[in-house]
């Protein structure tokens, strides 16, 4: 199973759910929708899920599909699982501007993650996910390490935009 989540922020992120939708995959996907207008046609959906039942996706699910929010990126990982992450981008009005993108290239590099900033090479990277997981999945998970890590980061992009 696949499992896409695009968090709770306010905003749509119609791209991302309707090229899942559109791929029309034989295995099952799950996307928890938030505020999107898109309604899938081929994909199993629901706006928004409790905390419990995302953890329970997540744990299940072969590939985890996720925007670029900290806490949607850190739930995988704690499950020992190396997120898709597709950032929400301000040009197709999925945010009120880029940090998404700003953290994800920044995080890319040390943590367990496989990026995705153009939606059109999302297919390609779920036919190779395991080879693209396997090396990044052999890293130890250190939740000490990435949480220091993240600090940084938020502390680097907050200092640079004053």
């Amino acid at each position: 199973m696949i499992f896409v989540t695009v968090g709770t922020h306010e905003q749509q992120f119609d791209r991302l759910i309707r090229y899942m939708d559109e791929l029309d995959l034989e295995e099952e996907v799950m996307i928890q929708r938030g505020y999107s207008n898109y309604e899938p046609r081929h994909c199993k959906w629901k706006n928004l899920l409790p905390y419990s039942e995302m953890t329970d996706y997540v744990a299940r699910a072969r590939i985890v599909i996720t925007h670029g929010g900290p806490s949607s990126i850190m739930m995988p990982l704690q499950s020992g699982k190396v997120p898709v992450v597709v950032p929400r981008q301000k040009r197709f009005g999925e945010h009120v501007n880029d940090h998404q993108v700003e953290f994800v290239q920044k995080i890319s590099g040390s943590t367990n993650i496989i990026p995705v900033y153009n939606i059109e090479d999302l297919g390609g990277i779920l036919e190779d996910y395991e080879e693209l997981a396997f090396g990044k999945a052999e890293i130890k998970n250190n939740n000490a390490v990435f949480n220091q890590r993240l600090e940084e980061i938020v502390e680097e992009m907050f200092h640079r935009s004053k």
